[in-house]
């Protein structure tokens, strides 16, 4: 398997592979890998002739520092869970100078909106770093497609955004969450939960299950309300947010209208580890 750290050289053997006319597929994530992200590099395998993963813990979309020094990182280990799916791999595995030089700061984005509730309210400049470092990413590829899981459907439809205002040539596709047997949607973060609370995070899902199955018959004002009792009586999380929102503009929703699409977004702490969830509520 094939492992780049420079831009330059991956664009070569890149462009070696486009001119053979082979399609290429692009997976970014920060490492950490685990089933949920093996299954957008199956899918990506399945629909390219040529994969390419990223592994980049990217500073800028953090607003916590702590959070940042704690992020898992082991490239060997990543490498490993890669090869069984196929050899043919491309790693790329660049250093935060090769992606940001001598300044590692974000550029200003304008999502309409998008960056501006849930996860934008609650992690400042967090979307800004995620554009930049997504924007690099597609500049340094250059992928015909690229995989991104619905856990953060936020991000996804900022992404898609992000290509549609400026003109990126490639096709961004959303992937279904992969959850744990208890519900609990994978995430790289789940490795810093003990044992207990790794079990009783599937709490947050069947949240999430409830309130679906609350919002044909409760008002949103009634979901919410709901879903803060429960968090009270759970000793072992916090809750940050429960949103229900328009599952196109993101807007918080008042009240249902006809024909709208919704979803419920959560986060929650277990500790100072911070856990995000959605469902489609109809």
């Amino acid at each position: 398997m094939a492992v780049f750290h420079k831009k330059e050289l991956l664009r070569a053997e890149l462009l070696g592979l486009k001119k053979e006319g082979k399609s290429i597929g692009l997976v970014p994530t920060m490492g950490a890998l685990h089933q949920g992200h093996l299954s957008l590099v199956k899918e990506a395998a399945a629909k390219n002739d040529v994969v390419v993963v990223s592994i980049f813990v990217n500073p800028t979309q953090f607003d916590n520092k702590d959070d940042l020094s704690k992020y898992p990182r082991d490239l060997n280990t990543d490498v490993q869970l890669l090869s069984p799916i196929s050899p043919d791999i491309i790693v790329f595995a660049p250093t935060v100078e090769e992606m940001y030089t001598d300044n590692v700061s974000s550029a200003s984005f304008d999502f309409d909106g998008l960056e501006l509730p849930m996860e934008g309210r609650y992690r400042k400049g967090h979307f800004d770093g995620v554009g930049t470092i997504v924007k690099r990413l597609f500049e340094a590829v250059e992928p015909h497609h690229a995989y991104f899981g619905e856990k953060d459907y936020q991000q996804l439809l900022i992404i898609k955004t992000l290509v549609k205002k400026h003109r990126l040539p490639v096709q961004v596709h959303g992937c279904p969450i992969e959850r744990e047997e208890n519900g609990l949607a994978m995430s790289s973060r789940n490795e810093r939960l003990t044992k207990e609370q790794r079990e009783e995070a599937g709490f947050i899902y069947r949240t999430l299950q409830t309130a679906k199955e609350k919002f044909g018959t409760d008002s949103v004002t009634e979901i919410r309300e709901w879903a803060t009792e429960q968090f009270q009586k759970h000793p072992m999380f916090n809750l940050e947010y429960l949103e229900i929102a328009d599952a196109n503009t993101l807007k918080p929703a008042d009240h249902k209208v006809k024909d709208k699409k919704y979803r419920a977004f959560i986060a929650v702490y277990a500790d100072d580890v911070r856990l995000i969830d959605n469902i489609a509520l109809n």
